[in-house]
């Protein structure tokens, strides 16, 4: 396995205050320890050339997380095994086999071109001259960037700008990078864009680890998805059996030429009731079948129009964050 995860655990200690003065003053000489577990013990394998999820709520111990993966944070306990490293302690060595990208922290120079800044990575990292110059315009004609690099970074837009931090992630070829809301921001097309890139990269082997807000990043990207809650993995399986977790079911739109019957039944869901002629609901296909469902609306109300979906990812990640 690339990243091996045993029983990784964080503990922060912090200190009570009171919110009196007299509290406050006794606090100077006499404080009240708190700790807080920001992760419980938590264990996963990512292989080499996986594009994984990583997902959670604002404190759910999805940012440690990361953090002590890329080294910049000591766990409490527990053991980190990637590529042979254990990251923060052979962190100088290690940070040159792994990227990053992060959406809301920049690694380019406000004033200068990206193409200085990336000279400048090829100096960090000592990259050869020839490959650096084929690596670079490999990713620049992928993202679609063409003179753009050569234009100081406060002109440049923030689509055009996220493109250059990818290219600035991945100029010495690292075998993992770490993703953080890469296309936050960022309108349809932008993201389409690096959406396209981050997918051609992983063809060629590299392991993407995506953490973001934008469920619908998960769903282009990812082919494996990591909840954590709580500090503790909720949930650690593919997007298709993420998708099935609320069961077999599907979200159906259904209008009519007459009133629709009663559909206060077991496995009929009333979502949003339109009109007479019109509702969306939800059918829990294991309780009852399409075909039924298709059967006794037909027969009193005749169908209009009808369209079937798989329900919303959003649904089924609200669930999971309700979990301890």
């Amino acid at each position: 396995m690339l990243i091996t995860v045993e029983n990784l655990a964080k503990e922060y200690k912090s200190y009570q205050r009171g919110n009196s003065f007299g509290e406050a003053v006794k606090s100077l000489f006499v404080r009240k320890p708190l700790y807080i577990q920001a992760l419980k013990g938590i264990s996963f394998k990512i292989a080499e050339g996986e594009l994984v999820g990583f997902l959670g709520p604002n404190g759910a111990g999805k940012s440690t997380t990361l953090k002590i993966l890329t080294g910049i944070l000591y766990p409490s306990s527990g053991k980190v095994d990637i590529m042979g490293y254990t990251p923060w302690r052979d962190r100088k060595s290690y940070v040159a086999k792994i990227g990053a990208v992060f959406g809301q922290k920049s690694q380019l120079l406000w004033d200068i071109p990206p193409i200085d800044a990336f000279y400048l990575n090829k100096a960090i990292y000592a990259i050869p001259e020839r490959e650096f110059k084929r690596t670079m315009d490999q990713m620049v004609e992928l993202l679609g960037l063409g003179d753009l690099i050569r234009k100081p970074t406060r002109q440049l837009s923030l689509g055009e700008r996220m493109k250059c931090e990818f290219i600035m992630a991945m100029l010495h070829k690292p075998e993992i990078v770490f993703l953080d809301e890469p296309t936050i921001g960022l309108d349809v097309i932008a993201k389409d864009r690096i959406r396209e890139f981050i997918l051609e990269m992983n063809k060629t082997g590299v392991t993407f680890i995506l953490t973001t807000h934008d469920l619908s990043d998960i769903e282009h990207l990812a082919q494996r998805v990591i909840v954590v809650n709580h500090g503790e993995i909720v949930f650690d399986n593919s997007i298709t059996t993420l998708r099935r977790h609320l069961g077999e079911k599907k979200i159906i739109a259904v209008s009519t030429v007459h009133p629709l019957p009663d559909l206060a039944l077991p496995g009929i869901n009333i979502t949003n009731r339109i009109s007479p002629f019109q509702a969306e609901l939800e059918l829990d296909l294991t309780v009852f079948e399409l075909n039924k469902f298709i059967a006794l609306v037909n027969k009193t109300s005749t169908i209009r129009d009808l369209s079937v979906r798989e329900p919303q990812i959003e649904d089924v990640i609200k669930v999971l964050y309700q979990l301890r």
